[in-house]
Formats: C-alpha cells, sequence, structure tokens
C-alpha cells in the first residue's frame, strides 16, 4: 500500500517504555518546527487523571480504547511529531492507520539499559509492582511486544546513543530512507 501523505506527513516515534520517544520527539519537532504531541499526556489531559490511575480505575482494556481512538484521531493530522506509548501501536490497526498518513519509526534498547533507564520508576503501570519480579516482567512484556515491533519497516537503536544522537539518526532516516518525508514539508 503506498502512504498517502498530507502536506506534511506525521513523524511517529514508537518502541517500548524507556527507549526515549517523548525526549527524542520533543527534540525533533524543535528541530523541524513541528507540533509535538504525547499520546500518554495527551490522555492523561484529557482523563483528567493519570494513566496509573486509569489502569488502577478503569483497567488497561479501556486505557488500550482511548489509545485506538487517538490514533484514529491523529492520522487525520499532519505535520506533527508523535510519542506514542510503548503499547499503542501493538494493534495491527493502530499501526495500519497512523502509517497511512506518516512514517512511523520504531526505537529499540537493549533489555540491560532499558532495566537502567526505567527500573525504579513508578509511573510504569504495566510494571506497577516493585517487587523481585519486576526484571522478568519487563523481559516478558518486551518478548510479548517484541513481534509487533518488528512489523515497523523504520528501526533506530538508540542503546548507546544519546537523544541528540538518536534524533540525528531520525532526521537522516526521516531525510534519506523514509521516502524523503521532509522534502515534501
Amino acid at each position: 500500500m503506498s502512504k498517502q501523505y498530507s502536506s506534511q506527513p506525521n513523524i511517529v516515534l514508537t518502541g517500548f517504555m524507556g527507549t526515549g520517544k517523548s525526549t527524542v520527539g520533543k527534540l525533533l519537532a524543535s528541530r523541524l518546527s513541528r507540533p509535538f504531541l504525547d499520546m500518554d499526556e495527551l490522555i492523561e489531559y484529557r482523563e483528567a487523571r493519570t494513566i496509573n490511575q486509569i489502569f488502577e480505575t478503569e483497567g488497561e482494556p479501556y486505557f488500550r480504547q482511548l489509545e485506538a481512538s487517538l490514533c484514529h484521531e491523529l492520522a487525520q493530522r499532519s505535520g506533527h511529531v508523535i510519542a506514542t506509548g510503548g503499547g499503542a501501536l501493538i494493534p495491527p490497526a493502530n499501526r495500519q492507520v497512523l502509517a497511512e498518513t506518516g512514517l512511523v519509526i520504531c526505537l529499540n534498547c537493549q533489555p540491560d539499559i532499558l532495566w537502567q533507564r526505567i527500573g525504579d520508576s513508578e509511573n510504569r503501570p504495566m510494571l506497577a509492582e516493585q517487587d523481585a519480579s519486576r526484571f522478568n516482567r519487563l523481559m516478558d512484556l518486551l518478548a510479548q511486544r517484541q513481534p509487533a515491533y518488528q512489523q515497523i519497516p523504520y528501526q533506530i537503536d538508540v542503546t548507546h546513543l544519546n537523544p541528540v544522537e538518536a534524533a540525528d539518526q531520525i532526521m537522516a532516516l526521516v531525510e534519506t530512507g523514509g521516502n524523503n518525508v521532509l522534502k515534501s514539508a
């Protein structure tokens, strides 16, 4: 299926928690003078509660519904840099709808570095329990999501990159390998 970009395609950053989607997305948006949208932040704003609170009161299926609706909404926009939540593009329909109007890039990172970045974080509902098996849950979740992440044609390994270096690689991808999407901007 060929991509039908509007005047400026969205650039969508996805990948596992801790890969730097939001941090790198903000840098990229600033460089490109584009609006930045963080899907998790937008959901929290609209729901007037944190993602942890949504998971606790409504459950994960409700949250995933919110993500799916937001993916469809954001696909109607153009010219944005979008950071998804780590599970937002696991459903094929969500990946497809955002890929139709934008360039979707998956950020990857080795598990030990992810653990260093998020091991003690308390705002990760999929790793809510702060116990000895938390690392194993991270590994299990990463293994579950990996097949979906691998479906995304554009991949950047951010394991040994700082946010500026990651943004540089994404810029290079967008300018050369990503169907020259910036040229239409």
